[in-house]
């Protein structure tokens, strides 16, 4: 625990370590399928269309200057998680098929992707958004995922949490627990694909963190920038070509994921994600009738209105921790590591910093013993953190030493 050791202050120009430069769909019937056996050649099954209901169309509104249909919104970046973009992001909505990035999660850390799922009766019979699975046929957990993820299979989902967790009422208490470890405390879910039910909610903000933290997952990221693919059944031997839902990929040239969502109590809604010049940020929309629209405006907004700025470097001086009792009054204080923010105009001068000392000012002090931390702060957030180091060690001074200098505090 750190001791409020505070300093506060505004980082001037000289205390800046340099810049660097940016560089779910209405109700399907399943279409009747002749009986397919193994090796029989395989069969390909023809791909679906289902209408999508959404939210009722709405006056178009602003927030941050940006104009958006959106009921509420977010945007954050990738590798920092730092808010550049917030419109009602703390807002429960029902999160329809968004839902899916947290069963895919799950899906990838605690499934394998090669094993082979057995449809169950329950998955066979889940209706709506669907990739027309029928009880008894057996297909890859990759497979599953794919067709939960692109294609928004409801029954996908439901096969890839009795898999996993044997029911998917136990799978569901995964997902709410990692929800929590992720820090998306204003979600609970109550199902694996986003069916409507009026406890089953989450917040733009909360469907950012859990996409940044998917992004993350090499197999995750792969499967929500892939435009078409084709689910491969095992038993009986098929194939069902499968289209992406996330039109924003074929929009947008730096789009690279995630996921849609559509029912009529959600509306439409959109978790997506884009990299420009080495830089990744992730948009969410909820409720947007434009959203792949609102989508490219906020995305676009990230990438043109902030830039990369470095705070500190590992290594740099970040200020001077007092020290009694020893050879030298003062040790520098050193960044264990860089600490970087994306600013918009006229933020740079509004940062403050703060440094909190973590251990008592008396020597001994070794050299590259932990002192605290410095943190920067913004419009009362804080944009990150770093841990100080002693720069060198300072000796504890002498008997004689010491009480001279007491003597010179008391005498007069």
């Amino acid at each position: 625990m750190f001791k409020q050791y505070i300093l506060p202050g505004i980082v001037a120009a000289g205390l800046i370590f340099g810049t660097a430069a940016p560089g779910v769909g209405a109700q399907n019937s399943k279409p009747a399928q002749t009986a397919k056996h193994k090796g029989q050649a395989k069969q390909t099954r023809p791909a679906k269309k289902s209408k999508t209901t959404g939210g009722s169309v709405k006056a178009q509104n602003t927030a941050g200057g940006i104009r958006l249909t959106a009921d509420a919104a977010v945007l954050i970046d990738a590798e920092t998680g730092q808010l550049l973009f917030d419109k009602q992001a703390d807002k429960k909505r029902p999160p329809a098929s968004t839902t899916k990035i947290m069963t895919t999660i799950l899906a990838l850390e605690y499934g394998n992707v090669a094993d082979i799922v057995t449809v169950s009766d329950k998955a066979g019979r889940v209706g709506q958004a669907s990739i027309y699975l029928d009880p008894g046929e057996r297909l890859t957990l990759g497979n599953l995922i794919e067709g939960a993820m692109i294609k928004s299979g409801n029954d996908a989902c439901v096969a890839i949490a009795e898999h996993i967790a044997g029911s998917e009422e136990m799978f569901v208490k995964m997902m709410n627990a990692k929800a929590k470890t992720l820090g998306a405390y204003n979600t609970h879910f109550t199902n694996t694909n986003g069916l409507p039910n009026s406890n089953h909610f989450s917040t733009a903000y909360d469907l950012a963190l859990m996409a940044r933290y998917g992004m993350r997952l090499p197999r995750f990221a792969e499967i929500t920038r892939t435009k078409e693919a084709e689910i491969e059944f095992v038993e009986p031997q098929s194939a069902l070509p499968v289209r992406n839902t996330n039109k924003l990929l074929w929009m947008y040239e730096f789009a690279d994921g995630v996921k849609t969502g559509t029912t009529n109590a959600a509306g439409k809604c959109l978790v997506s994600s884009a990299t420009k010049n080495g830089r990744q940020l992730i948009a969410v929309v909820l409720n947007s009738p434009g959203r792949f629209t609102d989508s490219m405006k906020l995305l676009e907004y990230g990438f043109n209105h902030f830039q990369p700025v470095k705070l500190g470097a590992a290594g740099d001086e970040a200020a001077k921790f007092p020290v009694l009792d020893g050879a030298a009054t003062e040790v520098p204080a050193i960044m264990g590591e860089a600490v970087e923010f994306l600013a918009a105009p006229g933020d740079l001068e509004k940062v403050e910093r703060k440094v909190v000392w973590s251990r008592p000012h008396t020597a001994p002090v070794r050299a590259g013993e932990s002192l605290g931390e410095i943190q920067f702060w913004l419009k009362g957030k804080m944009l990150g953190q770093a841990p100080l180091y002693s720069g060198h060690a300072i000796k504890r001074k002498g008997l004689f030493n010491r009480f001279v200098s007491d003597a010179k505090l008391i005498l007069p």
